[in-house]
């Protein structure tokens, strides 16, 4: 006996249009009513599964629309009369071809899409986590430790024949063709390492988020739609996506610390002064240190071999948690760093923090006094080339005066003064951000007031902190942050290879 097929069913390709209609039209409510409701709604792309109706209509709200793109082929495949498969074969207007698969469901309001998966035709090149890539960009110069790594350089050192970018496009037109490596390129590059390319920034590295208005967000493959963390974002990402092994960037104010928190690597930064910032473009000197990002412990040592200078050992790692720091963390964070504490026998102390929001305040105020001194020349008469966020912080910073800074630099050397006393010959353990990777389009400064309370202190008194990755409860990356007294990098990074 034969099986006839079975029919479509009714009303199906009706619903199938009108979404794809309102896609095209990026007509949220009518997209939002197209997909089920409740917690169990799935949408998958390259870049992660959303999960539940509210996810997906927040992610769809702060995209900005769909690809431009038309329905080339379709084919239903019923499941019952209630339940179908309908495949779609999407030719984009700026070339390539996708597919779209979706999970159809009759309900008592209609049709509605119960999972999703969209896949698109992959970029020759991600230009949200590269500026200029080759294969490789730079050859090495040398055979060493790094034989077959792979660098993404923040697009802050000079690359020799490249311009240096900053994350600002008005900066990229006007900068000129860099004779020179910078030092610390010139050393992976020797130890046998290759340059990938140059990665993204966000502009002038004066942010910690990793979105920059002209060319986007990163992607973190490890925590997907959640923002990257900067202003070492295309580095981290280009580490956590395999492009390089090595991300090359630096650390102001948490630069490495944050993106390797987010992303679930490792990373340092160094001792202030310790590694070389020989062409490398400052924001603020006083506190600007080398950092670098690896997917292994192993990796993250072998740089430092190449970058740090010669240093005496010291095995001795006595760890110390301070509550108040750790609270500052949101709770899951904290979890994780206080039970990373109590599982390597950390010492448990009280710190006065009664002055710790003066330092924060003292720190942003050099900050932004050295950062407008070394970019505000140019800035002048172009701040409008800057996205809003860091045009904020410029703009501020326009406005500290001398004294001001002065008072400032009173504060921090007080301040220096006694964190280094508190610490000692010790290894702090605390947060290396106060969150976990904030969803895109979240407000991000008060996430960023809170992360740079915990970061500050290595800034302040110019140390050595190690990120080591680690999740919290709810699967998602978050860092655990290592600080040393200046010049025990080589001791940390032996501690972070240990511990893992």
């Amino acid at each position: 006996m034969s099986q006839q097929p079975v029919p479509v069913p009714d009303g199906l390709v009706d619903a199938f249009w009108e979404y794809e209609r309102a896609l095209m039209a990026d007509d949220l409510p009518t997209l939002d009513r197209l997909f089920a409701p409740g917690a169990s709604t799935l949408r998958g792309d390259a870049n992660g599964l959303l999960v539940g109706h509210d996810q997906i209509s927040a992610f769809r709200g702060g995209r900005g629309g769909a690809p431009k793109r038309r329905i080339v082929q379709t084919h239903v495949q019923t499941i019952d009369r209630d339940h179908a498969l309908v495949v779609a074969i999407t030719e984009l207007e700026r070339g390539g071809r996708g597919q779209q698969t979706q999970l159809w469901a009759r309900t008592r309001d209609g049709w509605k899409v119960t999972a999703a998966h969209v896949a698109t035709a992959a970029p020759a090149l991600d230009t949200r986590v590269w500026r200029l890539v080759g294969d490789p960009l730079v050859e090495p110069l040398g055979h060493g430790d790094l034989d077959g790594e792979t660098v993404a350089v923040k697009d802050l050192y000079a690359v020799r024949g490249q311009r240096i970018g900053a994350g600002n496009p008005a900066w990229l037109d006007e900068a000129r063709v860099e004779p020179v490596h910078a030092r610390a390129v010139e050393l992976l590059l020797e130890a046998g390492a290759a340059v990938r390319g140059i990665a993204r920034t966000d502009e002038f590295a004066y942010s910690l988020a990793g979105a920059n208005t002209h060319t986007g967000t990163p992607p973190n493959p490890k925590a997907p739609h959640r923002i990257s963390g900067g202003s070492t974002s295309g580095s981290a990402s280009a580490v956590s996506l395999g492009h390089a092994t090595i991300g090359l960037g630096t650390d102001t104010g948490g630069s490495i610390r944050v993106p390797a928190a987010y992303q679930g690597l490792f990373g340092i930064r160094t001792t202030h002064g310790a590694a070389s910032t020989y062409a490398l473009l400052p924001l603020a000197p006083s506190f600007d240190a080398v950092g670098w990002l690896t997917r292994d412990a192993g990796l993250l040592r072998r740089v430092g071999e190449v970058l740090l200078p010669p240093a005496p050992r010291n095995p001795r790692h006595d760890l110390v948690a301070v509550p108040g720091l750790i609270r500052m963390a949101e709770d899951d964070v904290a979890a994780v760093v206080d039970g990373f504490a109590a599982d390597h026998g950390a010492m448990r102390e009280s710190w006065d923090l009664a002055d710790l929001s003066l330092w924060l305040q003292a720190f942003q105020t050099v900050q932004a006094w050295e950062a407008w001194r070394e970019r505000g020349g140019w800035l002048t008469g172009r701040l409008d080339t800057l996205g809003a966020d860091v045009r904020g912080r410029f703009e501020a910073a326009s406005l500290i005066d001398d004294d001001r800074a002065d008072a400032a630099r009173g504060v921090l050397a007080g301040a220096r003064e006694r964190i280094l006393d508190l610490l000692g010959d010790r290894v702090l353990v605390l947060p290396s951000a106060s969150s976990v990777a904030p969803l895109l389009g979240q407000g991000l400064q008060a996430v960023r007031d809170a992360t740079m309370g915990l970061t500050c202190l290595a800034g302040i008194a110019g140390l050595p902190a190690v990120s080591l990755p680690r999740s919290t409860r709810q699967g998602l990356p978050t860092g655990v942050c290592l600080v040393a007294a200046p010049g025990r990098d080589r001791d940390l990074l032996d501690l972070a290879a240990d511990l893992g």
